[in-house]
């Protein structure tokens, strides 16, 4: 090996151990065990946090622990729903919703063996980890559609997890509780009823976003890098089966492969995890539509969201042809679709 070769592998070694000092330690906090955080598990498993110069800790804290975190620099983000990000941006003015990496979860409407469609839920208890969460909207939704409001029927706060609202159901406590797969397959097993799923209804908008604090991302390309990371994450997800959910299995280790795998077909088919994430105007509009938090209602249709979301991110990455670059030419048109349904 000549003197150039051994010079330029040198250089090549002490750059890559710079690199990797200069790696910035940060904090994400992901607040459900679910298919919305599938990303999460491959960007970390797979490298690409590494890759844009990151150092992540991934640590599991139900609503509001990510709120409180991002809000005291204890974290650097969180892919929160898009319903809970506005109610915080609204309330504290220091976060920024900067991209939408996930359509929606397959999450049923899960009943008791004896309840046949969403009308017989009329007077009947729904459980719900707490009032005004996701579940709870979501629900919420799907009575709408059976003429049903929140009033028709009994809400039963069981605290945090899908495992305690499931619980509610095979106990008595509840007639019904929106669950998400894989955690319904069993329930469906054992014969409860899956009246309706969210997933098939394209006028129920329930993504998640990426929510930081403004202050840790102005003047700097953190965000950039996070979204090229879980951009390539989402490839990952779609090209490679296998490693998808070996990674989903060793965060959640509760759940059998078998059922991953399942969820996986399913989500791969609907296309859950957005290509290109920007963050859309009828998903906005939606929440501003069938607000958790009635008192509230007239003041979030009031307020400048623009202060709060921001797609111009996204629309660097647009620009400067990187979704091309990764996914191919198939995502031109879903480029363009998209920047026209961007909320501007």
């Amino acid at each position: 090996m000549n003197r150039m070769v051994k010079l330029l592998l040198l250089c090549a070694l002490i750059a890559q151990a710079g690199w990797a000092q200069a790696r910035q330690k940060v904090t994400i906090i992901f607040p459900t065990r679910a298919s919305q955080t599938w990303p999460l598990y491959i960007a970390k498993e797979g490298g690409y946090y590494e890759k844009y110069g990151f150092d992540v800790d991934l640590v599991f804290g139900v609503h509001p622990t990510a709120i409180a975190a991002i809000a005291s620099d204890q974290a650097i983000m969180s892919p929160y729903t898009l319903e809970q990000s506005m109610q915080a941006s609204f309330r504290d003015g220091s976060f920024i919703m900067l991209g939408q990496p996930y359509k929606k979860s397959s999450f049923a409407m899960m009943a008791a063996k004896n309840i046949p469609n969403i009308a017989a839920l009329k007077g009947k208890r729904i459980a719900v980890s707490q009032l005004a969460d996701a579940p709870y909207n979501y629900a919420v939704g799907l009575l709408a559609k059976a003429k049903l409001t929140p009033r028709d029927v009994q809400w039963i706060p069981v605290g945090a997890g899908a495992g305690a609202r499931a619980a509610a159901v095979e106990g008595g406590r509840a007639e019904a509780t929106m669950l998400t797969a894989p955690e319904y397959y069993k329930l469906e097993g054992e014969g409860y009823k899956n009246l309706a799923n969210i997933a098939t209804a394209d006028d129920i908008y329930a993504p998640s976003m990426y929510l930081f604090k403004k202050s840790a991302v102005s003047n700097n390309d953190i965000a950039e890098r996070m979204i090229k990371a879980h951009a390539e994450a989402t490839k990952r997800f779609y090209d490679d089966k296998k490693f998808a959910v070996d990674a989903y299995v060793k965060w959640d280790p509760s759940q059998t492969r078998a059922d991953i795998e399942r969820v996986w077909d399913e989500y791969s088919k609907m296309g859950a995890y957005e290509r290109v994430p920007y963050i859309l105007a009828p998903a906005v509009q939606y929440v501003l539509e069938h607000p958790a938090d009635a008192q509230s209602a007239a003041a979030m249709k009031a307020y400048n969201w623009h202060q709060v979301m921001d797609n111009k991110v996204v629309d660097k990455l647009v620009k400067e042809k990187y979704f091309e670059a990764l996914f191919g030419p198939s995502v031109k048109l879903e480029q363009e679709r998209k920047s026209k349904q961007a909320f501007r």
